[in-house]
């Protein structure tokens, strides 16, 4: 699950991780309040409006500019509230601003990157961090991997002083600055353990003129898994930034993600869903979405899957490939035909059964009277709906 930026802030300042000032705002009129409070007595505050959406690359979209009056706050909270902000994350559709965050100024003499996450190679909890602040770190890794420092953390010792220390000098932290990276990495990897985080990302890090090291921006997503011990995190969860067809999958315990080709996938297990993905991609054409209807689909939730690919008008063709392990194929079948017929099919459909039950299955499918084709094997499978979507198109 990931948030916004100011949810992220208020849950690290509450373990110690500092955080410039600032509020969000819905309205114009709240973000002039919100910029008034922050400058106490000064009449021409410096703060920052940031577009609150759930994609990096604000900054280079407009979404993210420094003022210096509460004309500018206004003018720019304006701009910025229901605009389509397109970043290199979310696509060229844009994602729509619904509200903003106003941030005290901050006297910037050093942007650094820090991160932590789970790294898979080690099964460990990774600090990584890097002189390049401000930066992509994908980038920063493509041209200068040598500018990124990683830790891995056992987790029986947890993060130690020395590991943040270590951290500091690499970055080359001086003085009291490196006592402030100190504290600010312990109070963030224990809001990453306790928060059931799969990340949380500091960029730009930000070395103040008072040698104080603050989070500028941060990124916090959690482990879906964890969820239910938070139910304080689950209430930040804002749909509005989310898929509608992933929400409604999530309701059926519906593994989907959408993609942008033509041909919808429906398959049992993550592994299988891979590489029908892959062999759509090898025989010239692009999958829509992801979807794993999982080893112990019932009918409804079947029924639910097919609805959900349905109603992506980017779909051209539908391929359901299924192993029937767990999972009995004519369990399958019946949520095929009941769900084809509640959404009127209106593309071709082609069907890869095997496994437990794969003759009642595919006498199932046979006996419904849909215009359904099946496959022999997986290569059959998707060679049959590549062309089929081709011939549809022609």
């Amino acid at each position: 699950m990931n948030i916004h930026e100011y949810q992220a802030k208020i849950l690290l300042k509450k373990y110690g991780v500092a955080v410039p000032r600032g509020g969000v705002a819905f309205t114009v009129d709240e973000a002039v309040e919100v910029a008034r409070s922050l400058s106490h007595d000064i009449k021409e505050p410096v703060v920052v409006v940031k577009a609150q959406i759930h994609a990096g690359g604000r900054g280079k979209g407009g979404g993210v500019k420094v003022v210096k009056s509460l004309d500018a706050v206004a003018a720019e909270a304006k701009r910025m509230l229901g605009m389509k902000l397109v970043t290199h994350q979310t696509g060229p559709e844009g994602q729509e601003v619904r509200k903003v965050y106003i941030e005290e100024g901050c006297d910037i003499r050093r942007e650094l990157y820090l991160s932590l996450l789970v790294d898979r190679a080690t099964s460990r909890v990774t600090v990584m961090a890097s002189t390049e602040g401000g930066m992509e770190i994908e980038v920063v890794a493509a041209k200068t991997p040598e500018k990124i420092i990683k830790v891995a953390v056992d987790p029986v010792t947890g993060l130690q002083p020395f590991h943040a220390r270590n951290i500091a000098f690499g970055l080359g932290l001086k003085d009291k600055q490196v006592g402030k990276c100190v504290a600010f990495l312990q109070a963030m990897y224990k809001a990453f353990v306790d928060l059931d985080c799969s990340i949380v990302e500091i960029n730009p890090l930000v070395v103040t003129g008072t040698d104080d090291v603050i989070a500028l921006d941060a990124k916090v997503n959690f482990d879906d898994n964890g969820l239910f011990r938070h139910k304080d995190v689950e209430a930040m969860r804002d749909e509005a930034e989310e898929n509608a067809a992933e929400i409604e999958a999530a309701k059926h315990s519906l593994n989907y993600i959408k993609l942008d080709g033509s041909i919808g996938c429906m398959v049992n297990g993550a592994g299988l869903a891979m590489a029908t993905m892959d062999i759509i991609k090898l025989y010239g054409s692009s999958p829509a979405n992801f979807l794993d209807v999982g080893g112990g689909a019932t009918k409804e939730r079947v029924t639910a899957a097919f609805k959900i690919i349905m109603s992506d008008s980017n779909v051209r063709g539908i391929l359901v490939n299924i192993f029937g392990g767990i999972m009995r194929c004519d369990i399958i079948a019946d949520g095929i035909v009941a769900a084809a017929k509640e959404t009127s099919l209106r593309v071709p459909l082609v069907v890869r059964l095997e496994g437990t039950n794969v003759d009642l299955g595919k006498k199932i499918l046979a006996e419904s009277g849909l215009p359904i084709l099946s496959a022999d094997n997986l290569a059959d499978a998707a060679e049959k709906i590549v062309s089929a979507v081709k011939k549809e198109a022609a």
